[in-house]
């Protein structure tokens, strides 16, 4: 009997990596799931723990990890907002120690090594679409700054490595993704936008709602990640990885309002500071390298995402008042 493919999924109990880590599992895969449970949650995974090839290790990876795998998947780190700013050293720490780890350990083992960067990196785009050619405008000192540069430096780790060590990498940069298990208190607009519509609170829109962003369901990020994963060499520049469909904030909760039958109204506050207005991928690249395009509509994904929220709402899992970033 051939030997199980161990890998590592870091953040794998948050919500991209609780799935990364189902999907690999579902491909005969053996799955090291690491996680302090910051923003993860055992949740996510307790219905993994039934497998004898799925193991949980409770750890920080700005510390160190002595580990014996076959490939990485580095995804911890904070992803929304409302969750990295609460601690923003830490978040900086993790993006930055955490790529310096996973990377030591990929070197030792002389392993790949998925890393998740971020549609972040591009900042307030001036290019749109953005291309990974496209060398952003960040803002170094503002509030998400801990987020944007700890991804923008991990970035250059991953890179450094692959020339200076020969460290086979893969480096997505991900745009906003939404499914079930997203946390219903993270500032995620999607997630907050259904928790309001079906608990029929006011939606809250930041600004004018007319600042976009392109949503990619889960499953599809999910295949895109294995893909790039399973290319046979380092890919030698970022990759995006994210739906190429446009909307705006306000079409965006009307049809969470017409999906869910909610008789929400729209409400309007500040837009937070350094929040980009629009925000949508080019994926010539991936699809060039490996023939991904995302297959879920917006309609059909927010249906599932919505039928996992009305679930928890009836069992009173999710209560009070929700506030939305984008």
């Amino acid at each position: 009997m051939l030997r199980k493919r161990r890998c590592l999924v870091t953040g794998g109990a948050g919500f991209l990596g609780s799935h990364v880590c189902e999907r690999l599992l579902n491909n005969g895969c053996a799955v090291i799931c690491v996680d302090n449970l910051y923003t993860g949650s055992r949740l996510n995974i307790q219905h993994l723990f039934a497998n004898p090839f799925f193991q949980f290790i409770f750890h920080d990876i700005t510390q160190p990890l002595f580990i014996e795998v076959d490939e990485i998947y580095n995804l911890a780190c904070p992803a929304s907002p409302v969750q990295y700013q609460k601690d923003p050293v830490q978040t900086t720490k993790t993006c930055v120690l955490g790529a310096i780890n996973m990377l030591g350990l990929a070197k030792r083992l002389k392993v790949k090594i998925f890393q998740a960067s971020t549609s972040e990196v591009y900042g307030d785009p001036e290019v749109h679409p953005q291309v990974e050619s496209y060398r952003g405008s960040v803002n170094p000192v503002g509030i998400r700054s801990c987020y944007d540069e700890g991804k923008r430096c991990a970035e250059t780790l991953f890179f450094d490595y692959h020339r200076q060590h020969a460290v086979d990498i893969r480096v997505a940069r991900i745009f906003n993704t939404y499914g079930p298990r997203m946390q219903s208190n993270d500032g995620r607009v999607i997630s907050n936008f259904i928790i309001q519509a079906l608990l029929g609170q006011p939606i809250t829109i930041f600004g004018s709602g007319n600042q976009t962003r392109s949503f990619c369901y889960v499953d599809d990020l999910v295949d895109g990640i294995i893909a790039l994963m399973g290319l046979d060499t380092s890919v030698n520049s970022p990759v995006n990885l994210g739906n190429t469909i446009e909307i705006s904030m306000i079409d965006l909760a009307t049809l969470i309002i017409s999906l869910s039958d909610s008789s929400s109204t729209l409400i309007y506050k500040d837009l937070p500071l350094d929040d980009p207005s629009r925000r949508k991928p080019n994926i010539n690249f991936a699809k060039a390298l490996f023939g991904w395009t995302p297959a879920v509509s917006l309609d059909g994904g927010l249906m599932q995402t919505i039928d996992f929220y009305r679930y928890k709402v009836i069992n009173r899992e999710v209560v009070g008042e929700s506030y939305s970033l984008v």
